[in-house]
C-alpha cells in the first residue's frame, strides 16, 4: 500500500593587505564596476534559487502528507494504488493516487486529492474506470522509479518528492523519514535531475551524507536554532530549507559550507553570514 511515511497524522571575506593608496583605488573601482555585476546577484539568485526550491519540497510533502490521510480515510482499493503524484496549480496542490499500467505506457488515477482551502484539507474523487494520464503525472511516475532503482539507502523509510524542473525535466529527493514524533531525521539525501521523459538520469547531487537523528521530545531543553556542516556544497541545499520549514517548533538553522557561513530564516530565507 502506498504511504506518505510522516509521523504526525500525521536544511570570509579576507580583505587583502593593501600597501599603497593606488592598489587601494584600482581594488575600490574594480569592486564597484564588477562586484555587482558579478559576483553578488550570483549568489542572491542561487540562494533564491535554493529557497524557492525548498519551500516548494515543503508544500509537497505536506501535500502528500495530509492527501494520503484523506485517501487512506476513503478505504481505497489497495490493488488500485501504488504510488501518487503531486502539482501545484492556481487553486492549490492535486496528488494523483495510482499506478503505471502494466506496459508502463501510461499512469492509471484511482483517486484524486484536491486541496479544499487550508493545507490540511482535501477533497477525495474516486475515479472509475481510473483515468489514463501520459501527461505530467505518468513521466513524474516514471522519473520517481527511475530515482528509485539507482537509490541505494540505509534500511530505513525513504520519502520520494518529485518536483518540475527546466526544460521539462524533473528533480526527484529522496530523504529518510520521520518515524517517531519530535525526532526528525536530517541527511543522507539524494536530488536526481531526470530526463523529461522520466526514463534517464541526467544529474545526481549527494546533498548530505551522514543521516543524523535529531530529538527534540525533551520539553525542558529550549533549542534557539540549529547548525549544521554542509561538506557538498559551498551554499546551503535544497533540503536544508525543507528541514526549517517542517521542524517544530520552527527555529532557525545555521549552516557552514565550506569556509563559508549562513543563515536560514524559518520563512527559508538565506542569509549570509559576515
Amino acid at each position: 500500500m502506498f504511504s506518505r511515511n510522516r509521523v504526525i497524522s500525521r536544511s570570509e571575506v579576507i580583505l587583502p593587505m593593501l600597501k599603497s593608496l593606488t592598489v587601494l583605488f584600482a581594488v575600490g573601482f574594480c569592486a564597484l564596476s564588477v562586484a555587482p555585476q558579478t559576483v553578488a546577484p550570483s549568489l542572491t539568485d542561487q540562494l533564491s534559487a535554493v529557497t524557492a526550491r525548498g519551500r516548494l519540497l515543503a508544500e509537497y510533502d505536506i501535500a502528500s502528507w495530509h492527501s494520503t490521510d484523506a485517501v487512506q480515510a476513503s478505504h481505497p482499493v489497495e490493488s488500485d494504488v501504488e504510488g501518487y503524484v503531486a502539482q501545484k496549480t492556481d487553486k492549490g496542490w492535486v496528488v494523483d493516487y495510482g499506478k503505471l499500467s502494466e506496459n508502463r505506457d501510461r499512469f492509471l488515477i484511482a483517486y484524486e486529492a484536491t486541496q479544499a482551502g487550508a493545507a490540511d484539507k482535501f477533497d477525495v474523487n474516486k475515479i472509475s474506470p481510473p483515468r489514463e494520464d501520459t501527461g505530467f503525472c505518468w513521466k513524474a511516475a516514471l522519473a520517481r522509479e527511475t530515482a528509485r532503482k539507482d537509490f541505494h539507502g540505509e534500511n530505513r523509510p525513504y520519502n520520494f518528492s518529485v518536483l518540475p524542473a527546466d526544460s521539462g525535466q524533473f528533480y526527484v529527493y529522496i530523504f529518510p523519514a520521520q518515524t517517531v514524533d519530535k525526532v526528525y531525521p536530517f541527511g543522507g539525501d539524494v536530488r536526481y535531475l531526470v530526463s523529461p521523459d522520466g526514463l534517464n538520469i541526467t544529474e545526481k547531487v549527494q546533498l548530505h551524507k551522514t543521516i543524523l537523528e535529531l530529538d527534540y521530545r525533551n520539553p525542558k531543553i529550549k533549542v534557539a536554532g540549529g547548525y549544521h556542516t554542509d561538506i557538498f556544497s559551498d551554499i546551503p541545499v535544497d533540503t536544508d530549507v525543507f528541514f526549517v520549514l517542517i521542524r517544530k517548533p520552527l527555529m532557525p538553522e545555521f549552516v557552514g559550507a565550506r569556509g563559508h557561513s549562513f543563515q536560514i530564516k524559518i520563512d527559508g530565507t538565506i542569509v549570509p553570514q559576515k
